[in-house]
């Protein structure tokens, strides 16, 4: 349905830009936030760096890799070390704060208004911000939970009481503030206890993350309960004046978030889109007329907002 052209806003009408979105999330009847992982990046949840480095230097220097997605997909040799490394992933992607108030921003921006979050994070952010638990779907899961890695069944169970356990067990300490510690001079575990080791409740096999990867995602109770919460508020608000705002979505999963603005901003007579994004800013000719394209760091541009 849409070409292949691309609308690009140059940096000189940003502020145009801006302005012009404030006057929309002003006189929306309901705003539909579309979040990707340029969110929690701009957050300061990166996967690189010096973040990288703090957690996993002691299996960058055994495997080499550098950075959390390679380590994630590495084939550890045993359970026990898999969930080392899986246990410190989790905890300082989900259960700690964002160092950067990005999503209080958002948050602060929206709150006061009908609003509802489609998501393809999976660390949790949205909630731990304030956004209410009934207006969020997580399309693809969450750091959160396991699942049977079969799987056996169609159940998720929550599991920060046994990813505490493991990061703790390495020799890391959790502070007052929820933040993991490694004592001074000391080195961690690379391993953690096999009693702690996840297995499925139901048929022994091994748990894994219920994260989609591949046909084995289980889409639990919660996960179709948000699915029709979604569906049901886009039904109540096709005929009024909504907003969709695109929040820094890339191409990993264009269809969930990004496609599917662009065509019931194209479908429905009174929607407006909007793309926030470093670099990728832009929208169909179908659509140019009813969107606005601010190219930038996200963080910024919520606070100019």
């Amino acid at each position: 349905m849409f070409s292949k052209m691309r609308i690009t806003k140059s940096t000189e009408n940003c502020l145009e830009q801006i302005e012009k979105l404030k006057e929309e999330l002003a006189q929306a009847d309901a705003v539909v936030i579309g979040a990707g992982a340029g969110l929690s990046a701009a957050a300061g949840f990166e996967y690189t760096g010096e973040r990288f480095t703090r957690y996993f230097s002691d299996f960058e220097v055994k495997y080499g890799f550098q950075d959390m997605y390679s380590g994630g997909f590495y084939p550890y040799s045993t359970p026990e070390e898999h969930w080392a490394y899986w246990s410190r992933y989790i905890y300082i992607n989900r259960y700690m704060d964002a160092p950067k108030p990005v999503y209080d921003r958002l948050f602060q921006l929206v709150k006061d208004q009908d609003y509802f979050v489609l998501t393809t994070n999976v660390d949790h952010c949205f909630q731990k911000t304030g956004f209410d638990k009934q207006r969020l779907f997580y399309t693809q899961g969450d750091y959160g939970l396991f699942q049977c890695s079969r799987p056996c069944h169609q159940n998720t169970y929550d599991n920060e009481s046994v990813i505490r356990e493991m990061v703790e067990a390495q020799g890391y300490v959790i502070d007052t503030d929820g933040r993991l510690i490694l004592p001074e001079d000391a080195s961690p575990e690379m391993i953690v206890p096999s009693d702690l080791v996840p297995q499925c409740p139901k048929c022994g096999e091994p748990m894994s993350m219920n994260l989609r990867a591949d046909h084995t995602f289980v889409e639990d109770e919660g996960w179709h309960l948000a699915s029709e919460r979604y569906a049901e508020f886009l039904r109540r608000h096709q005929n009024m004046k909504v907003l969709f705002l695109e929040a820094a979505v890339g191409f990993n999963t264009p269809t969930i978030v990004k496609y599917s603005f662009w065509r019931m901003t194209y479908q429905w007579k009174d929607a407006v889109y909007a793309c926030l994004n470093y670099g990728e800013a832009y929208a169909p000719d179908e659509i140019k007329k009813k969107s606005i394209c601010i190219n930038g760091d996200i963080g910024e541009i919520l606070d100019q907002l």
